[in-house]
């Protein structure tokens, strides 16, 4: 019998069988888990770029995490978190044969790359830019270019060698791999913008570039490419939140519209994301009286309200 969780807007699924169960976990530095949890309906119609909410208890938090992999065969779906909360210390916990409660998706839109012609891709130059857990959505779509024989320039990027994450099957799928530390501990000494401009200063130019990472990460990326004349897509997926555009806390600006990262994105345009309003609405967000005092500033737009992005349906 079927306990079905009404999802928005993706599909749920949940049976008293093995949906659900955690059939690998992986501890990828100390703060950063692995995770292939076996979600059929999930992994039979997600694309890259997109996520799942996951519950790890009855009571438990509503955690949003990118689809790193996905396995159509048997029926898996892959998720990497950081430990930041009491959820994520709880789901730290669980071992191979636990189970979550829910698996809500694919959520989102799935990246831009996945809907253009795969000859015209093939005669782009590609580079991706992953900061810290960045990594684990850039992962896929470099991936699925790869399964389609596309070919595509890959950053990573951490402040130490032991927050490099997914080095080694990103290395199998990239055209090249390039690894930066803040400290210099591992791969090129200094940030992910460093090595953006040391390879353009070798003659590579780039006819888009793919950016997911800490918001400030993204900001100065964007920052850099729109110096170089580089196309930037960001994955807002760092802001979300609840997950379906109700609890306002990933409402950005991108250009001159008001968007939530979860429902229109998580990819927009890097050039046009006001990043400072954003960080700054993080930072308000995270108390009580901070979320009060956005929903009124931000009136009906706070959680959808303003009939664009489909929040508010």
């Amino acid at each position: 019998m079927y306990n079905y969780i009404a999802p928005y807007p993706g599909t749920g699924e949940r049976t008293d069988n093995n949906v659900y169960n955690i059939v690998k976990v992986e501890t990828l530095t100390d703060s950063i888990y692995l995770m292939d949890v076996v979600a059929p309906r999930v992994a039979k119609t997600c694309l890259p770029g997109q996520f799942v909410i996951v519950r790890g208890s009855e009571d438990g938090e509503r955690i949003p995490l990118t689809i790193c992999d996905y396995s159509r065969e048997e029926g898996t779906v892959t998720i990497v978190f950081q430990v930041v909360g009491a959820a994520t210390e709880m789901m730290k916990a669980l071992k191979v044969g636990d189970s979550f409660t829910d698996v809500v998706g694919p959520l989102g839109c799935p990246s831009e790359l996945v809907n253009e012609d795969i000859d015209a891709l093939k005669k782009k130059k590609i580079l991706f830019v992953a900061g810290g857990v960045g990594a684990a959505p850039v992962y896929p779509q470099v991936k699925w270019l790869h399964e389609n024989g596309v070919g595509a320039d890959v950053i990573i990027g951490g402040r130490s060698r032991d927050l490099i994450i997914l080095e080694e099957p990103m290395k199998a799928a990239a055209g090249n791999l390039y690894v930066t530390t803040d400290d210099g501990s591992y791969g090129s000494k200094g940030v992910v913008t460093d090595e953006i401009r040391k390879l353009v200063d070798n003659g590579n130019t780039y006819d888009v570039c793919i950016a997911i990472g800490p918001m400030i990460m993204m900001k100065f990326v964007c920052r850099l490419t729109k110096e170089l004349g580089i196309p930037t897509v960001v994955s807002l997926n760092p802001i979300m939140v609840d997950g379906t555009g109700m609890c306002g806390a990933c409402r950005v600006t991108v250009g001159d519209e008001v968007k939530f990262a979860c429902v229109d994105g998580p990819e927009f345009d890097g050039h046009k994301v006001d990043f400072d309003e954003a960080i700054k609405r993080q930072q308000i967000y995270k108390t009580a009286e901070g979320r009060a005092y956005l929903a009124a500033k931000e009136g009906a737009t706070h959680h959808g309200g303003c009939g664009n992005c489909g929040g508010d349906k």
